[in-house]
């Protein structure tokens, strides 16, 4: 995944860094319009950008002990979500592609279910600790629309929480000495127990996501 704003890769000022963050978070929001407003159709269009390969047949083994941080300070640990379905995906604000998609479907999905749509959470969790502070990650899924759970950490947190999850992630240089970074495109839906039922995939339809969070939430 590019760099969406190749000017901020040069050594930048507070001003033109924060310059460079507001108008990022323009762009996510003609993002989200666009698929609230089109029912995400551009999302299984033909020019889907292409994503790390999902993980599969893990099984009981997905999930685990975690302890991550939330925007107003708190401390969120897998014993925190339980009780509660809950879907999670791992991001990261800046990127230009897949998490602005992927979010903005969940926020769709969650609309289509009704009232349905408030018995499970949806939770965000930012692979770039470096860069996404803790604040970062609450502004950006306010973006969305619906209740979101942002969260982030350590280094050696995130370390922990993707691979109790088997969950890709890697930074990936750029020119100027700037990074992205490449990352699972899937959305892991956890029952009350925080155990996997589901994958929702990046290319997955509609239809088929909205049967698997009927299911989640049944």
């Amino acid at each position: 995944m590019a760099d969406p704003f190749p000017e901020l890769e040069e050594e930048q000022t507070p001003e033109e860094r924060a310059a460079g963050q507001k108008t990022f978070h323009k762009v996510v929001w003609v993002l989200v319009a666009i698929f609230a407003g089109i029912g995400l159709l551009a999302l299984f269009g033909p020019d889907r950008p292409s994503a790390p390969d999902q993980p599969t047949n893990y099984g009981d083994t997905v999930g685990g002990a975690f302890s991550l941080t939330a925007p107003d300070g708190s401390t969120v640990t897998d014993q925190t979500l339980k009780g509660k379905p809950f879907a999670i995906f791992f991001g990261f604000t800046r990127c230009p592609d897949v998490c602005p998609t992927t979010l903005a479907k969940m926020a769709r999905l969650r609309q289509q279910l009704g009232e349905d749509g408030d018995r499970f959470e949806i939770v965000f969790v930012s692979v770039d600790p470096g860069y996404d502070s803790p604040e970062d990650v609450g502004r950006y899924v306010d973006l969305f629309g619906t209740p979101i759970i942002g969260l982030t950490g350590s280094d050696e947190d995130i370390a922990k929480v993707t691979k109790a999850y088997h969950a890709y992630y890697e930074k990936v240089p750029v020119e100027g000495g700037d990074y992205t970074i490449d990352h699972t495109a899937a959305v892991y839906l956890m029952d009350r127990e925080g155990k996997l039922q589901s994958i929702i995939d990046y290319q997955e339809g509609p239809e088929a996501s909205l049967a698997k969070l009927e299911r989640l939430v049944g």
